[in-house]
């Protein structure tokens, strides 16, 4: 509905009704045949005494609109969103560590930090040498995988059995990635802040 002030191809009060040579919007009949004549004749009345229709009550003041997010905080967001959907799609190398996997055979290299266990991943070879060289470890043999990354995120941090994220190229410092087992990064089953906002 238009909120201009006046009727839409209709009458604007300018001039008295059939003076008008623009035709009438057939909203402005519909709005007629809506009102019964015994409310027509009661505007045109003047009534006697108080008016019995209840007073309207004042508008309600306008909720303000939640303050928008820290755009700095939202362009982080949309960063890391990116980063985990390349992630998602690209095959990365993955040592084995030296204790057992789930079926017996050497499991994937991890560390624990805080208490969540992360299996250590890198982009290319080179990534891998950076990190056995910071480790002093440059010249021993290092077998790896290539797994997609949506594959350990699936399914090797389900079955990890205990809190499990993925540490992305650890020994590039500020150019290495960390995606945690939270809500939208892991399986959903697997995440560690899965309760929060049901009262768990």
């Amino acid at each position: 509905m238009s909120e201009h002030g006046g009727t839409e191809h209709g009458n604007t009060g300018g001039e008295p009704p059939g003076k008008s040579t623009v035709p009438r919007s057939r909203l402005a009949e519909y709005a007629e045949m809506a009102v019964s004549p015994e409310d027509r004749a009661g505007e045109r009345a003047p009534l006697a005494g108080p008016d019995p229709r209840p007073v309207p009550e004042p508008a309600a003041e306008p909720v303000p609109a939640p303050a928008s997010e820290d755009p700095e905080v939202e362009a982080r967001r949309q960063r890391f969103t990116a980063l985990l959907e390349e992630f998602r799609e690209t095959p990365v190398l993955v040592p084995l560590g030296d204790g057992p996997g789930p079926d017996g055979e050497r499991g994937l290299l991890t560390a624990d930090w805080n208490g969540v266990r992360f299996i250590l991943a890198f982009s290319d070879g080179q990534a891998l040498a950076r990190y056995a060289e910071a480790r002093g470890e440059y010249h021993r043999e290092w077998v790896y995988q290539t797994i997609l990354g949506a594959r350990l995120l699936d399914v090797a941090v389900p079955a990890a059995g205990v809190p499990c994220g993925v540490a992305l190229d650890c020994a590039d410092g500020p150019d290495g990635v960390v995606f945690p087992p939270v809500l939208g990064v892991v399986a959903d089953e697997v995440a560690v802040d899965r309760g929060r906002g049901e009262g768990l």
